[in-house]
Parts: C-alpha cells; sequence; structure tokens
C-alpha cells in the first residue's frame, strides 16, 4: 500500500489504508484517493506515478474500524521502519502531511490538526498539513470553508511547483 522511488518529488504522507485499498492494494484508490487527487490538481496517471509521486503511509495495513471509522494507524509500525525509507527518498521537494497521525510524525507542533492546516504557510516550503480527503470528513470542510478557499489554491501551486511543471 505504498509506493515508492528515490526520483519522487511529492511526498505523500498518510494514515493508513483503508478496508478497499487493503483489498486493490492500490494506495488512495477509493473516494479519498479522487478527492486527493483534486485538492492536488493532478490526474491519476501523475498520482501513481511513483517517479513523480511516493506515497508511504504511517502504516502499512488496515488497522480495522473502530466506533467512529477507521483505526488510527499503530505507532510501532512508523517507529520500526519510516525514518529507513524516508532516507531513500531524497528528490522529495514538497510533502503533504494527510492527519493527525502523520503530523504527529512529521511537524515538530503541538497543535491541533485544524490549527496546522490553517497555519500551513508556517511549514513551508516543505511541507503542507491537511485534513484527510476521506468523505468522513465532509463536516469538517463545511465548518472550514477557508480550507477550500485559502489552502487548496496554494496546494495546487506548491505541487506544480514540485513536480516542475
Amino acid at each position: 500500500m505504498f509506493q515508492l522511488d528515490s526520483a519522487a518529488r511529492v511526498l505523500i504522507a498518510g494514515q493508513a489504508p483503508g478496508r478497499q485499498v487493503h483489498r486493490t492494494g492500490v494506495p488512495f484508490d477509493d473516494a479519498s484517493g479522487e478527492r486527493l487527487r483534486d485538492w492536488m490538481g493532478i490526474s491519476r496517471a501523475v498520482f501513481h506515478d511513483a517517479s513523480r509521486v511516493a506515497i508511504l503511509p504511517m502504516a502499512f495495513c488496515y488497522p480495522g474500524r473502530g466506533r467512529y471509522g477507521d483505526l488510527p494507524p499503530p505507532g510501532l509500525c512508523a517507529a520500526t521502519w519510516r525514518s529507513a525509507l524516508l532516507a531513500h527518498l531524497d528528490s522529495v521537494r514538497l510533502t503533504l502531511v494527510i492527519g493527525a497521525a502523520a503530523a504527529s510524525w512529521h511537524l515538530e507542533t503541538r497543535k491541533s490538526l485544524t490549527d496546522s492546516v490553517r497555519s500551513f504557510r508556517d511549514y513551508l516550503p516543505s511541507c503542507i498539513p491537511l485534513p484527510h480527503p476521506s468523505p468522513r470528513n465532509n463536516p469538517w470542510l463545511a465548518k472550514n470553508p477557508w480550507f477550500a478557499r485559502d489552502v487548496l489554491p496554494e496546494l495546487r501551486s506548491w505541487v506544480r511547483s514540485a513536480l516542475g511543471g
């Protein structure tokens, strides 16, 4: 449930694969992926080109379902292998930090995810924190209209620049 190539310019640091992705073995092969590609302003072909976009979740397996959706990724997974894999991604220009688990690992902050996303410019040019693109986050997106208005246009611009276009 990951794609890695040392030539990748954009890294998607996500949570863990969902149930459908776990079944298909294709990263972000679900509604979350459709939304994320739209947010980034790139095609499915570019998104799944490992030489352009690396995808490294906080855990490789589906963590199971909890009361309010999928369980968070187990911390042991990232603690075991994440640093070693990240060391091979030396061409990455921009990391999209998706969700709270990835934010705790990649961002040196104690801010809430919403506050981190709101202050996304503080993490540029290397990172952009994002909420998870899951349809389960539709209420968050509705409650925070500034995200679509302020963050997404800049996200698309930074992604385009990182990919060399």
